[in-house]
């Protein structure tokens, strides 16, 4: 994992959850920097993805070691981004 990887694509995010809650969820795997979910502009509704920065590249690494997470009933899909590599995906299935 590259050493300036703290960056986390966090997709199917059911509608219900909050950006709050999103951080919320992520900070037990360690210091977040932020969190937040992509809406729609016309309908306000969330898109169901959206992106959480952590403080540290340990912070990361707990949260992918860790093999699954499910945000109310829905089962997220994780990627890594980083500014070179922007497709490093990482499957929480085993």
């Amino acid at each position: 994992m590259s050493g300036n990887l703290r960056r986390l694509f966090v997709g199917n995010i059911p509608w219900t959850v909050s950006q709050f809650e999103l951080k919320q969820y992520f900070a037990k795997f360690g210091p977040v920097r932020s969190a937040s979910i992509i809406f729609d502009d016309k309908t306000g509704i969330s898109k169901g993805y959206g992106f959480v920065s952590f403080a540290n590249r340990d912070a990361l690494s707990s949260t992918v070691n860790h093999s699954d997470h499910e945000l109310d009933g829905a089962k997220l899909n994780l990627q890594a981004v980083s500014p070179k590599q922007r497709n490093t995906r990482i499957d929480t299935d085993e």
